[in-house]
């Protein structure tokens, strides 16, 4: 064996020595992997677009106490509400209802809501009315100005304070701009029996979103009432304030609303608080994983 060839065995198995001490020391390494928790509690934004009707977030939650948007629930969703409205006036005591709410979405556009509503005035608390709601969506959202909903509602009422009333809605709401959003509806109520009252009203509400947990803005409405013995003489009540609504989670939140009249008819002051906790289910339908939403959104 030549020296030359010598050599280079050597070196070869130098470099072969090498290479596997190498290979010890930095053993291979698998490729980062990144996990994102698609069931965080994050709140959206509330111009998110989601669910079956490629609605805003916002308009799945109740934002206003006076205004209802479009549709709350999707379809085989659930959720529940509790409210507590107070009112005071210059010449009697405040009242105070409260109303256990339940809300369920249903297919083509529809959602049906129940209500338990009773009283508390002169310190005596008795049974108010027992009520159904139904409300239909004309199209998925943006595909008509406005997003029009028709809205009906029948109110079992006590017999001892009041008579049956039906109650029909339409209601609109848009976004305006970013994170501005606003809701209008104009409403009949009529009751059926006792005093044979009418009520044409027109309410709306207006907000803005500080952060995906946060929003403020003013609602206010104008009723007309008429009776069998006031027909001459309606009674006209105008009534704005302001409203802010808390996203505690993405399934709950809390609005706070007070409104004062304007007006020599009607409450002083009306204040709503309304506490929402919304459930999962629906559809399947692909939607975002964490929900914004917000308050309130019905006359009482």
């Amino acid at each position: 064996m030549t020296t030359r060839t010598l050599t280079s065995l050597l070196l070869a198995a130098a470099l072969g020595f090498h290479a596997t001490r190498l290979a010890a020391a930095e053993p291979d390494t698998l490729p980062t992997v990144t996990v994102t928790d698609t069931d965080s509690d994050t709140i959206l934004s509330p111009d998110t677009l989601v669910g079956p009707y490629n609605q805003p977030e916002w308009t799945e939650h109740r934002r206003f106490s006076a205004t209802r948007v479009y549709i709350q629930q999707e379809p085989g969703e659930i959720g529940v509400e509790q409210w507590w409205r107070a009112r005071s006036y210059d010449n009697a005591g405040p009242s105070h209802r409260f109303m256990e709410e339940v809300e369920v979405g249903l297919p083509y556009r529809m959602q049906l809501d129940l209500y338990y509503n009773w009283v508390n005035e002169a310190h005596i608390s008795r049974f108010d009315e027992f009520s159904v709601e139904l409300r239909y969506a004309f199209a998925d959202w943006g595909v008509i100005p406005f997003n029009p909903t028709l809205y009906f509602e029948y109110a079992f009422v006590n017999g001892t304070y009041g008579g049956d009333t039906a109650e029909t809605k339409i209601l609109f709401g848009d976004t305006l701009g970013k994170n501005w959003q606003w809701g209008l509806n104009l409403i009949f109520e009529s009751e059926v029996s006792h005093e044979l009252s009418k009520e044409f009203a027109v309410s709306y509400g207006l907000s803005r979103s500080f952060s995906p947990s946060f929003s403020a803005g003013v609602e206010m409405q104008w009723v007309d009432v008429t009776t069998s013995s006031t027909r001459a003489h309606p009674e006209i009540q105008f009534e704005v304030g302001p409203s802010i609504q808390w996203r505690i989670s993405k399934n709950t939140h809390l609005d706070l609303v007070c409104l004062f009249g304007t007006t020599n008819q009607g409450p002083r002051t009306e204040s709503f608080l309304v506490f929402g906790w919304d459930f999962g289910g629906g559809t399947g339908q692909p939607k975002a994983p964490d929900r914004y939403a917000p308050v309130s959104g019905t006359r009482l």
